[in-house]
């Protein structure tokens, strides 16, 4: 009867242990093409009405709707007077909205970009020796910086502090490559941490 039990509870552990995974997979991949979905509203919406209604695959029209409208914003930039008007309206009119600058920054970081200083992966230092990975803002001309203490499994969520830059340690690491390791619940950290260049700001 013992041997019975436990054949039944390894079983069951083990295929709790395969299909837990996959459920909060699932659960994620289901939130981002929602995600997708409601980013790619603004754009139908400028289609007539009706255009998209016999097309039964939101999450398509969502995907190529979003591509082509980052194409065609990216073909008009390439003009140097449209890049002038694009830099004005984004001064007067898009800096001015709350998070902005805070997404554009975000947006820069996933997909690699290097001029912008915001959202860099980074260690903090605690003074017992303790690490935790962070994002820095900014820093601040008085020797500190700004910086986001995420909560795992929420990669962009967490705590906003106010540190001294002595205690930060940069990550030769992406944005994409740290958000991965956080949502993972530090799963891939012993990578992450590995491709430290050792220089502290």
């Amino acid at each position: 009867m013992r041997s019975l039990l436990e054949f039944f509870k390894t079983t069951l552990l083990g295929g709790l242990f395969v299909l837990l995974p996959l459920i909060l997979l699932y659960l994620l991949l289901a939130e981002m093409l929602q995600l997708v979905v409601v980013l790619a509203t603004p754009i139908a919406d400028l289609f007539p009405a009706g255009t998209f209604d016999r097309i039964n695959a939101p999450v398509l029209i969502a995907v190529i709707l979003i591509v082509g409208a980052s194409f065609i914003f990216g073909l008009t930039l390439r003009s140097m007077s449209l890049r002038r008007f694009g830099g004005w309206i984004e001064r007067t009119v898009l800096g001015r909205l709350p998070l902005y600058a805070a997404v554009k920054s975000l947006s820069r970081g996933l997909i690699g970009a290097k001029e912008d200083a915001a959202f860099r992966p980074a260690l903090l230092n605690s003074p017992d020796g303790e690490q935790e990975i962070i994002y820095v803002i900014e820093e601040h001309a008085d020797g500190r910086a700004t910086v986001l203490v995420p909560w795992a499994p929420a990669s962009f969520a967490g705590s906003v502090k106010i540190i001294s830059r002595e205690r930060i340690e940069m990550l030769d690491a992406s944005l994409v490559d740290t958000s991965r390791v956080l949502s993972h619940w530090g799963m891939g950290a012993v990578e992450l941490v590995g491709k430290d260049d050792d220089t502290s700001m």
